[in-house]
């Protein structure tokens, strides 16, 4: 029928009431034989644990964590550690896991790697939070799943441990090696700047303001030194004069006379005053050429005075060579002080221009050496400033480093110990169960169906039509009482059609 047309609800409904012992059959043997297979199985027992994940002890606003990577990668690493043949090796070995497999380590270290599930379980409240994770083993007895699942546990927060600890120590010497590195560049910026500061020493750009003041002031002592000197060389031009008067004045004097005429005398006065007068104007009375002019005019005054009350000399010959006079001698010692303090005036104006070419020199260089001074500071500052931060990285690590040895960090903390499992995970005899008795519904399904694709009985008017696209002109009644029979199934047309296929009926209808 199944091939011949298609079905409606009420078809199936009646085909599964006329067949519905091929269903039960199936969906009530397969269950037991589901449930007998597994006391042939050998049964396997699961011991879990949980681990809880700890957050760091210390706020993370005063310790900064060294340890930055993502939970579920540094979860996703440490399994692979532990899955390792160097981990599982010596599990294996001290528990005599998977002996049937006759010492085939690989074998064997598969079969563990199988045996081990890890499911990590997501928090609730924080977006991709992992507050813990679970660990599975499964072995062929319960005491054994029990200790390996709390072996691989250990392992798990040990690995947790010495990661985060070697990854801090790794961190810190990463960062005290770059210290150094870093403070031998400094010390070298430092040398070269210090260099330069010895090499170009007043001549740096914060000297501009020095040395404009001083170049002021060298300026203003070069005009006072040059104003001394016309001074002096006009006093030693008045000196000479006079002196050349003097000695004019000396010479007139007859050889034998001691003394000067008093008309020497007061031309000499005469001069002095003068030149006393002349000195007042420029200079002090403190002024050492003006006492001496002055000490020589009171000289001559007190001279004049005793020559005019003393009696007049006796003549006497063949008097030996005159000495000059002491105010011609002393002339001559002016004259001889004032070329030495004009010299000395010389030699000071020489010094004074020197240093005023060399800060001009100073200031003109400025620029130029102010450049290469930003230059070398630009390069000081930023080996400064990446030394001070390695240096305050270097610091939090120390201290994110103590944190991880003192175990203050992020932890493992073991909430739930490896239990032991009462019963077995494998097999599941519900499950079994289930999945026979599923199994018996889909067979006695399948073979209902097989079977009534194959059945080309005509059991009712739609099965006349579909065959023949003709209307049914007559129904005979039923008349078999026959449990099952169904429509025309006890009659003689019943078993007619029956026997016959769709074409044997159209032709007998047709005769």
């Amino acid at each position: 029928m199944l091939g011949h047309r298609t079905l409606t609800v009420e078809d199936y409904v009646t085909i599964l009431k006329r067949r519905w012992w091929i269903l039960a059959i199936p969906a009530a043997i397969l269950p037991v034989v589901a449930v007998g297979i597994t006391f042939f199985l050998t049964p396997r027992y699961t011991s879990q644990t949980l681990v809880l994940i700890n957050q760091q002890k210390v706020p993370e606003n005063i310790v900064k964590p060294v340890v930055t990577e993502d939970l579920n990668s540094r979860l996703a690493s440490m399994r692979e550690q532990i899955m390792s043949r160097a981990s599982l090796e010596p599990i294996i070995k001290k528990y005599n896991l998977y002996d049937s497999l006759h010492g085939d380590m690989d074998a064997r270290i598969g079969q563990a790697r199988k045996n081990i599930d890890i499911q990590p379980i997501q928090s609730e409240i924080r977006s991709n939070g992992l507050p813990g994770f679970k660990i599975f083993f499964t072995a062929g007895d319960p005491q054994t799943a029990q200790q390996v699942c709390a072996e691989i546990t250990s392992l798990f927060t040990n690995a947790n441990i010495q990661n985060r600890s070697d990854t801090a120590r790794s961190t810190t010497s990463f960062l005290q090696e770059q210290l150094e590195q870093q403070k031998a560049k400094l010390d070298e910026q430092d040398q070269k700047l210090a260099a330069f500061k010895r090499q170009y020493a007043g001549m740096l750009p914060e000297d501009n303001g020095n040395n404009t003041s001083i170049l002021t002031t060298l300026n203003s002592r070069l005009d006072a030194t040059t104003q001394q000197l016309a001074n002096l060389q006009q006093n030693k031009t008045m000196a000479e004069s006079m002196l050349s008067q003097q000695l004019q004045a000396f010479a007139a004097i007859p050889a034998g006379s001691s003394a000067q005429s008093p008309g020497a005398t007061e031309k000499e006065l005469e001069t002095l005053e003068a030149q006393e007068a002349d000195l007042s104007v420029h200079y002090t009375d403190e002024y050492p050429a003006l006492k001496r002019v002055r000490s020589r005019i009171a000289e001559l005054q007190k001279q004049m005075a005793k020559a005019a009350n003393a009696p007049p000399p006796p003549v006497k010959t063949n008097t030996p060579a005159r000495l000059e006079p002491a105010s011609i001698q002393q002339l001559r010692t002016q004259i001889r002080l004032m070329d030495s303090s004009i010299a000395a005036k010389h030699r000071e104006q020489e010094q004074v221009d020197a240093q005023i070419r060399a800060y001009q020199g100073r200031i003109q260089a400025s620029p130029q050496i102010e450049q290469e001074e930003k230059e070398l500071t630009r390069d000081y500052t930023t080996t400064l400033e990446a030394y001070n931060a390695l240096k305050a990285n270097l610091d939090q690590s120390k201290m994110a480093t103590d944190l991880e040895l003192r175990q203050q960090g992020e932890t493992f903390n073991l909430l739930d110990t490896a239990n032991l499992p009462e019963s077995p995970t494998f097999p599941n005899r519900v499950v079994f169960g289930s999945a026979g008795f599923a199994g018996g519904l889909v067979l006695g399904l399948a073979i209902i169906a097989l079977l009534e694709y194959k059945d080309t009985a005509l059991r009712s008017e739609r099965d006349i039509w579909a065959f023949t696209q003709l209307p049914t002109l007559a129904v005979i009644a039923w008349t078999d009482d026959t449990p099952g029979a169904g429509p025309y199934g006890g009659s003689r047309l019943g078993r007619l059609f029956r026997r016959k296929s769709a074409k044997n009926q159209l032709a007998d209808a047709a005769g």
